[in-house]
């Protein structure tokens, strides 16, 4: 099941968009308020989404100024990667996020909104995290 957010608007170059998002120490701000216990360091980040699981992400791929791919490290509940794709776009950058999680009919009727959630979110924090920045 592929669930696409919302594309986000930045309002800075590719390459300040790319660099803030292939260092995961940037990427508790993007997070919905369910996701507590944050720690990261450049390359990996675990979390605890409440009343679900803990969950812990690297790196699985980054295409410079284009494309990152998060993945899951150790165990997790179910077979998932994230993707933000990287677009430049004038005197801005648009950012795509997707999630591609392996479910089955049930479960992805249950994780369909939240996953929504998670990556519109995302996309909405991701700005104001790179002002902040």
């Amino acid at each position: 099941m592929i669930i696409e957010g919302k594309p986000a608007k930045i309002n800075h170059s590719i390459d300040r968009v790319y660099d803030f998002l292939t260092n995961f120490n940037n990427f508790e701000p993007l997070m919905p308020e369910q996701i507590t216990n944050w720690k990261s360091d450049n390359n990996s980040c675990s979390f605890t989404i409440q009343g679900m699981a803990d969950i812990s992400l690297t790196f699985g791929e980054k295409v410079p100024k284009s494309f990152v791919k998060l993945v899951p490290l150790g165990k997790v509940p179910f077979s998932f990667s994230l993707g933000l794709k990287i677009i430049e776009d004038n005197d801005s950058t648009i950012v795509k996020i997707e999630v591609d999680a392996d479910l089955n009919p049930m479960m992805a009727m249950m994780a369909k909104r939240p996953l929504e959630n998670l990556v519109n979110v995302m996309a909405s924090n991701i700005n104001e995290a790179l002002e902040k920045n």
